[in-house]
Order: structure tokens, then C-alpha cells, then sequence
């Protein structure tokens, strides 16, 4: 399977909210590191839970807008149909993402999905 490919599966598990699926497809001590969160998640464990928790409290859409891959990395734009629009990098080695970084304003994640702030979300 190509990286390309590998991220494609990945926005098929997320657009099902198949959180074990999502998590198979990551290394065991992957770093899953969004601009929304203070530190990077490392491991499965951790990505589990954060996608755990995610799904539960949004509906979560990834339409795949552009993907461009450059050796072992995967660069997809995606928006949601909400109007929310973002980018991922995930780099590949031997079929599996071992880091991936994201960018998307949680703000305008928070608003659209109709989400309370978190209390210490400004501080």
C-alpha cells in the first residue's frame, strides 16, 4: 500500500468514526501532535482516547480536497461540510503513520459544532 493510499483508508475509518480502525493504522508509539493540543499525543493509546473522545462529542466529516505525497509524507486538505477547512501531514513508514501534525482552527471547530468552550480553553 503507497502512503497515499494508507491516508485514503484513513479518511475512509474516520468518516465512519471507526475509532479501533483509525487506531490500527498507526505505529505503537506514533505522535499524533495538532496545533489544538499543548503537547503531542505519543502512542496508541493516547490517540485512541483522543479520537474516542472527539467522536463522541462531534459529528466529524474529512472530505478530501487535495492529497499530495512526497516520499514518505502525505500532505491532505480537507474541509467539512459545515464549512470547517484544515490540513494534515502524516509521515509513513512501513504502512503505518508514525507522526502525524494537524492544522485547523478548533475555534471555528467549536462554533460550527455548536461546542462549548472548555473552561480553560483562552487561558
Amino acid at each position: 500500500m503507497t502512503p497515499t493510499e494508507l491516508i485514503e483508508l484513513w479518511v475512509e475509518r474516520f468518516n465512519q468514526a471507526d475509532v479501533e480502525g483509525l487506531v490500527a493504522l498507526y505505529a505503537a508509539n506514533a505522535i499524533n501532535d495538532q496545533v489544538v493540543f499543548n503537547e503531542p499525543l505519543v502512542g496508541k493509546p493516547a490517540i485512541k482516547d483522543m479520537f474516542e473522545l472527539e467522536f463522541s462529542r462531534a459529528t466529524m466529516v474529512c472530505i478530501k480536497e487535495k492529497i499530495y505525497q512526497c516520499d514518505d509524507t502525505v500532505i491532505l486538505q480537507w474541509r467539512d461540510p459545515l464549512g470547517l477547512r484544515g490540513c494534515g501531514f502524516f509521515q509513513v513508514d512501513d504502512n503505518l503513520i508514525v507522526h502525524q501534525k494537524g492544522y485547523f482552527d478548533q475555534l471555528t471547530f467549536f462554533k460550527i459544532q455548536q461546542l462549548p468552550l472548555p473552561i480553560d480553553y483562552l487561558t
